[in-house]
C-alpha cells in the first residue's frame, strides 16, 4: 500500500469553488464503483463515526441519490445528489444539496455543483472534485462546518475499502 498518497484541498474564493485532489491505491473500475454504488458508498462516504445511509441510488443522467449522514448521538442529516451529466469511469457532474428525507432541497443550506474526474495513473487512481457554490456565503458555511476534515477523514475510509477488498 502506497502511504504517501495525495490530499490536496484548495480553496479559491473569489471563484467560489473547493478543489480536491486525491490518489486511491486501487485501479480505476474500482475506485469508481466505490463512488458510484450505493452500498459502497454507504460504507465510506460518511466521516467517521458517522455513517451513510442510502434511501434511494438512480446512478444516470437525470437521476438522484438521496441518502441520510448519521451521527453516533442519533443525528439525522439528509442530503441529495442530482446528477447532470454521467461519463462511465470518466466523470460524473451533479448538484449537491442538503434536503429533507424526500430529496427536497433545504434552500437555506449551502449548495454546489460538483465535477469528479477519475484519471488512472497505473495502479493508483486519481480522483479530483471540483465543487463550486453560487456565492461566498455558502461556499464558507460549508468550509465551517468541517468539510476539509470530513472528506479527508471520508477518504480514509474508502482507503481502508479498498484495500480490503483486494
Amino acid at each position: 500500500m502506497n502511504n504517501q498518497l495525495t490530499f490536496d484541498f484548495d480553496v479559491d474564493k473569489q471563484n467560489k469553488t473547493i478543489t480536491i485532489k486525491r490518489k486511491f491505491d486501487a485501479p480505476l473500475p474500482r475506485v469508481w464503483e466505490a463512488y458510484t454504488k450505493s452500498e459502497l458508498l454507504d460504507q465510506w462516504w460518511a466521516p467517521k463515526p458517522w455513517k451513510t445511509k442510502t434511501k434511494q441510488m438512480d446512478f444516470r443522467d437525470g437521476g438522484k441519490w438521496i441518502y441520510s449522514m448519521n451521527g453516533p448521538e442519533g443525528e439525522v442529516h439528509w442530503s441529495v445528489s442530482n446528477f447532470i451529466k454521467i461519463l462511465p469511469q470518466k466523470r460524473f457532474t451533479g448538484l449537491d444539496a442538503f434536503s429533507d428525507e424526500n430529496g427536497n432541497v433545504n434552500k437555506e443550506m449551502p449548495q454546489s455543483k460538483w465535477e469528479v474526474n477519475f484519471t488512472p495513473e497505473g495502479e493508483e487512481t486519481l480522483v479530483e472534485i471540483y465543487a463550486t457554490y453560487n456565492d461566498q456565503k455558502q461556499l464558507e458555511e460549508t468550509l465551517n462546518m468541517g468539510f476539509q476534515d470530513g472528506m479527508r477523514i471520508a477518504m480514509e475510509g474508502l482507503d481502508e475499502l479498498l484495500q480490503s477488498s483486494h
